[in-house]
């Protein structure tokens, strides 16, 4: 236990076979109970976990305890991506009545001596949801790989405009701490289940109101993991991703949830920007069939553009004003 609530570890994993053990070795005592799920991995992650379970309970049995091991193994059928195993742990949790749940990577990334920094938030219930900041460390760049962190950079911008937290950086984490009430109020089976899942969670997270905090820790690479990110692949899914779940944010919370005149300034200002691409379209068509601008479609451009901004750059403060608790 840790400050009197109890702990679990969600551990998810795929093909992490020579690092699984590392992870699992050096979690802390306090501890309760470590949920490693494998995403259907194809080397020996399976038996190497198995290994670590067997080790534990002998060494209970050893000591004259009768305790089984506080590790427990979930094995996914089919392979459904990290946000899939995460939830799979997250439901175990649930079951299991834990109080607060974190999350470690099974690639020994993130540094268990500062596990204890990530659940203390919600533990002390100064946070629903805690999540750790890379990018708040004194020397990111010369840590974090430069495409990783150009990436996550702008992944992290396009997340705060969606959830609405805009305080929160470095969304790409997945070192992350969440309390029961928040796991039993959102819509588990909704939960994006691949790469996505970080960035989709935090706008869910915010539909309800739940607190964020952002903890700086120190970036780990180079411990023998093996990135499976193919950044060419990923952020355009993700870009699409995250404009979807802001749409969704906005219905629910503006418009289901509360309403607030926010969102009309988001519509009119997406209009605009539409009318002002035409616009922007026809005045070059119009350069190359008559061999100039008509000052009236560049004059309509002008207005829809610069009154299109107006309307966004309003709705960003309408929602940092709503969302700064």
């Amino acid at each position: 236990m840790f400050e009197e609530k109890t702990i679990a570890v969600v551990v998810p994993c795929y093909n992490e076979e020579s690092q699984i053990g590392k992870v699992l070795e050096t979690m802390p005592d306090y501890v309760d109970c470590i949920i490693v799920v494998d995403d259907a991995s194809t080397d020996g992650t399976v038996e190497a976990a198995k290994r670590y379970i067997a080790s534990e309970t002998d060494s209970s049995r050893g000591s004259g305890s009768d305790e089984a091991s506080r590790t427990i193994l979930i094995q996914l059928e089919k392979n459904q991506g990290v946000g899939a195993a995460i939830i799979a742990g997250y439901r175990e949790a649930i079951q299991r009545q834990i109080e607060v749940t974190a999350v470690m990577a099974g690639d020994a990334q993130m540094d268990p001596k500062q596990l204890r920094l990530i659940v203390a938030p919600v533990a002390r219930n100064q946070a629903d949801y805690s999540k750790a900041n890379r990018l708040y460390y004194r020397k990111p760049l010369s840590d974090i790989p430069t495409h990783r962190y150009i990436g996550n950079a702008f992944l992290s911008m396009l997340t705060k405009i969606a959830s609405g937290y805009w305080r929160v950086a470095d969304s790409q984490t997945g070192y992350t701490a969440i309390s029961l009430k928040a796991l039993e109020t959102i819509d588990l089976d909704g939960v994006y289940p691949r790469y996505g899942y970080p960035n989709d969670m935090l706008v869910r997270l915010n539909v309800y109101d739940f607190r964020v905090a952002d903890v700086p820790i120190r970036p780990v690479y180079n411990v023998g993991e093996r990135s499976k990110m193919r950044l060419w692949k990923v952020i355009p899914a993700m870009t699409w991703l995250i404009f979807k779940r802001f749409i969704w944010r906005m219905w629910r919370k503006y418009v289901i949830h509360d309403f607030h005149p926010l969102v009309l300034f988001y519509a009119a200002g997406m209009l605009l920007g539409l009318i002002s691409t035409g616009l922007f379209i026809r005045m070059f068509w119009q350069l190359i069939m008559i061999g100039h601008i008509p000052p009236l479609n560049a004059l309509a451009w002008g207005f829809c553009i610069i009154a299109s901004m107006q309307f966004v750059l309003f709705a960003m403060w309408f929602d940092m004003e709503r969302n700064q608790r």
